[in-house]
């Protein structure tokens, strides 16, 4: 997909035979969004922990809000431009049911297609969606993403310590389907990682 060099400065674009002038213009909006706000820093040396599809996703929800902003016009390409996508099931979620998604994947899919779709979210969770739209700062992004991969880490924890020990007659289907648990990110990365 569409992606940005922070580092070399070069925006790198798709060549999809599909693609509306619409997609186009979001994946370039997108795309200079991250040349204009995403800084050219190495945030690992300051918080090692945090998965890089989580800064990914809340940093993508963070260009997008403030290049609407900007640029007002933009609103409406990016509404139709995610309403093509997701016509297209370009975030392969046809058949999902969301509640097995992983958090940051709900999230990801919330911010790009959740106009399309009713997205389940938490009362904790719903925090995080807030804090997100409000992000102004690679900071706050920062911030946000630390607290959110802590959350995800401790329900995946607590979800652990609930699961029956060997030999307490548990069996195979006992388990918790482990929602959680899946590697944060996995499923519906195919586009935000890149931008």
């Amino acid at each position: 997909t569409a992606s940005f060099d922070v580092e070399r400065r070069i925006l790198t674009l798709p060549n999809w035979k599909k693609a509306s002038n619409t997609v186009f213009d979001l994946l370039v909006s997108h795309e200079v969004g991250h040349s204009l706000s995403t800084p050219n820093i190495d945030w690992r040396e300051e918080y090692p922990d945090i998965p890089k599809d989580f800064v990914n996703v809340v940093e993508d929800a963070r260009i997008e809000r403030l290049m609407k902003k900007r640029y007002g016009g933009l609103s409406r390409t990016f509404f139709r431009g995610y309403q093509e996508l997701n016509e297209e099931d370009f975030f392969c979620v046809k058949d999902t049911k969301y509640e097995t998604l992983s958090l940051i994947d709900r999230i990801n899919l919330y911010f790009k297609i959740g106009a399309f779709h009713q997205i389940p979210f938490n009362d904790d969770e719903e925090e995080f969606l807030t804090q997100i739209s409000l992000a102004e700062t690679f900071d706050d992004v920062l911030r946000i993403s630390q607290s959110l991969y802590e959350y995800v880490k401790e329900k995946k924890e607590e979800q652990e310590s609930n699961v029956p020990q060997t030999g307490e007659h548990s069996n195979s289907m006992d388990s918790p389907s482990g929602n959680e648990g899946n590697q944060e990110g996995e499923k519906i990365e195919q586009e935000s990682s890149e931008g």
